[in-house]
């Protein structure tokens, strides 16, 4: 993801995913195919459960996940995970086999283990041997950033010492369909920020991180959970706030959270939809609290609105950011909307980073946003 970022690179494609036919595009990840749970596990066996077992062999994860639960001990170790619709792709291909006299689904379905929302962290647990607090939050787009707040008050609370947290989305008929019902969806690839910006583009994905305690002790991490705000401005079911007031509660929460002020924070990865209103609200959102000089981009142009794991993969552009000293670019946008006046970023741009934010905001008003930053 690293040289990707850096060069401004891109996996949206026309949309051939199962029966679909609609005239958009998607990221579509073409290796979940191929992946394969192990053996004991496939009770768990769905699209979306795929996703995450690929996403958490990548980079040693896996393996620093289990070294930390060693250190702090397996129920001490807490489980945080998002989603939106979890492994629903299993019940949909189901109904289409349900028995045409009874209506009966297929025997061999198994709802709890692909489209129960808590399937992936009951997955999760049982490959890693995680045995302390667990939950699933499912609050739309802003669920895998919520995940990060959710374990950071463990942590504080004294109940855990160390937490896997992050999303899971993958792609199925009804966020396809859906979002098309509600005239969301973009003809071609999605262009956040854009004048002529004119809806998403749905992609899946997973991201993951692991958050351990400190505490004053000797580290190897060096990019660190500074702050998290939450809030929920309740003002339509599938639009923002016209004026981001929720967004820039939240925002103003993170900041706040982490002790800063809005001066500190230097670039701002958006939600940046490519959705006209919701650019907009979040753009006023920015601008009232950070001004107009603060570098910002979307990552969704270039692999699309991973949904309730836009929260999680994006913090790992945060992080990636932080550690590789770049600000990506918010491809598919050559030229940002100039009537929305923030600092779009149209190619990469290569500084020191020390303070960063993450912005992420559902149907229904739940906002999240998330502070990182450099510990060294």
């Amino acid at each position: 993801m690293t040289a990707a970022l850096r060069d401004a690179r891109g996996g949206l494609k026309p949309c051939e995913f199962e029966t679909v036919d609609l005239k958009t595009y998607v990221g579509q990840i073409d290796t979940l195919e191929a992946e394969v749970i192990p053996t004991y596990l496939r009770e768990y066996e769905c699209r979306n459960n795929r996703l995450a077992h690929l996403a958490l062999r990548q980079d040693g994860f896996e393996e620093a996940v289990k070294s930390a639960t060693g250190r702090v001990g397996a129920k001490r170790m807490g489980l945080f995970l998002g989603t939106s619709t979890s492994g629903i792709l299993e019940t949909e291909i189901a109904f289409r086999q349900r028995d045409t006299a009874t209506g009966a689904l297929p025997a061999a379905f198994n709802y709890r283990g692909s489209h129960s929302a808590f399937s992936v962290a009951s997955f999760v647990r049982a490959l890693l041997h995680i045995d302390g607090p667990a939950a699933v939050i499912s609050t739309a787009c802003s669920s895998g950033a919520k995940t990060f707040a959710a374990a950071q008050r463990m942590i504080a609370a004294g109940v855990i010492d160390a937490a896997l947290v992050g999303g899971v989305d993958s792609l199925c008929l009804t966020t396809l369909y859906g979002f098309h019902s509600l005239q969301l969806t973009a003809a071609g690839p999605c262009r956040p920020f854009s004048a002529d910006r004119d809806g998403i583009s749905i992609g899946e994905g997973a991201g993951f991180a692991l958050l351990e305690r400190v505490d004053g002790r000797a580290s190897s991490h060096n990019i660190a959970l500074l702050g998290a705000g939450e809030s929920s401005d309740a003002f339509h079911l599938s639009s923002p706030h016209p004026d981001g007031l929720g967004a820039r509660l939240a925002m103003q929460a993170a900041i706040n959270s982490a002790g800063l002020q809005p001066g500190d924070i230097e670039y701002v990865n958006l939600h940046g939809t490519a959705t006209p209103n919701n650019d907009q609200a979040e753009s006023r959102a920015v601008l009232s609290l950070c001004g107009a000089q603060v570098p910002c981009s979307s990552t969704k142009g270039a692999m699309g609105h991973t949904l309730g794991a836009a929260g999680a993969v994006e913090a790992v552009v945060c992080a990636i950011a932080l550690s590789a000293g770049i600000m990506p670019a918010g491809i598919n946008t050559p030229i940002p909307d100039p009537t929305l006046g923030v600092n779009y970023l149209t190619a990469t741009r290569h500084a020191k980073l020390s303070r960063v934010m993450s912005n992420s905001f559902g149907f229904g008003g739940s906002n999240c946003s998330l502070v990182f930053g450099r510990l060294a």
